[in-house]
């Protein structure tokens, strides 16, 4: 029997990467689409490229006819794709390349704030509209049957930011008592590979995934805390100062941190265990990455102890 071959874009991220490594585990062929085919993936050194059933070649999501062209020098049928940003068709383009090229099944890095009538997102909802967008036009182009949208919560690795603030012993964090899943890029990944090695369970197009527990913002600032060694104070910031912070420090448009400061604001109070960021959460879903992996996913002090603690 054939290997399937699938192609993933993107795989010096942490997801793609993981993605990559484990549809090749699981048996595929795999090709990388790369902007740069000289970068470095993480957790697949020259060795291990080479000795596994990988290939590289150059791609940018942003530019269709790379796309067109990546797909089909490598003859892939299935593909793992992730959002563009800025492109005014809302990939449109990219993903009618995919289509014309071959590939049958495309699975989606989207959000977990995608939930309901897609095309009823507002669009001052900035997160959850642009990926329904893209979502809209996988099933235009694709049909409801040939993509599945990976819907992850609130990355672990969004808190890398504050590892600064806590070696100098003061965080400051706008709505301490928001909780988050923490879930790790990695264990994403695992389940994106195994999607395109094996296809979704029972027919699934849209996929949660959260990780193993919720903590407030001010508790998993506390387990990071303590994977470096301290013990930091931690202060509630006000509107002005959460603006700077997702502007100045993180490098958000306005327009994103105007949406994270207003989503943060709907954080449900004590007391209401599945919300992340005020978006209610279904608890079965926390288990569908041991559902994908068969194995637990990663808990934020585990995670903690492999980014923080040997950095």
């Amino acid at each position: 029997m054939a290997s399937r071959k699938v192609i993933v874009f993107g795989p010096t991220g942490a997801v793609g990467s993981a993605a990559a490594r484990t549809a090749e585990s699981l048996g595929a062929e795999v090709t990388l689409a790369m902007r740069d085919t000289a970068k470095t993936i993480p957790g697949l050194d020259g060795a291990k490229e080479k000795k596994g059933a990988f290939e590289r070649t150059q791609a940018d999501l942003t530019k269709p006819d790379t796309v067109h062209d990546a797909v089909s020098k490598s003859g892939a049928k299935y593909a793992f794709i992730y959002l563009a940003f800025g492109m005014p068709d809302n990939m449109k383009s990219t993903i009618e390349a995919l289509k014309s090229a071959g590939i049958e099944l495309v699975v989606f890095l989207s959000s977990f704030t995608v939930r309901g009538d897609l095309g009823a997102i507002d669009p001052s909802d900035i997160i959850p509209y642009v990926h329904a967008q893209a979502e809209l036009n996988l099933e235009e182009i694709f049909g409801a049957d040939r993509f599945v949208a990976v819907r992850p919560g609130s990355f672990a690795s969004n808190n890398l930011p504050y590892k600064a603030a806590i070696e100098k012993g003061e965080v400051k964090l706008w709505v301490p008592n928001a909780k988050l899943d923490n879930i790790v890029p990695e264990d994403i990944g695992t389940v994106c590979g195994t999607v395109l090695a094996k296809g979704p369970q029972d027919d699934q197009r849209a996929i949660y995934l959260y990780g193993p527990s919720l903590s407030t913002q001010n508790d998993t600032i506390m387990t990071l805390a303590k994977a470096l060694g301290k013990d930091p104070k931690i202060k509630k910031a006000d509107e002005q100062e959460a603006y700077k912070m997702f502007t100045e420090e993180r490098g958000m448009p306005p327009h994103l941190a105007n949406y994270m400061i207003r989503q943060a604001r709907k954080a449900a109070p004590e007391g209401s265990d599945y919300h992340v960021f005020g978006t209610r959460i279904e608890e079965e879903h926390m288990l569908n990455v041991q559902n994908y992996s068969g194995r637990k996913a990663t808990t934020l002090e585990e995670w903690a102890q492999q980014v923080f603690a040997t950095s």
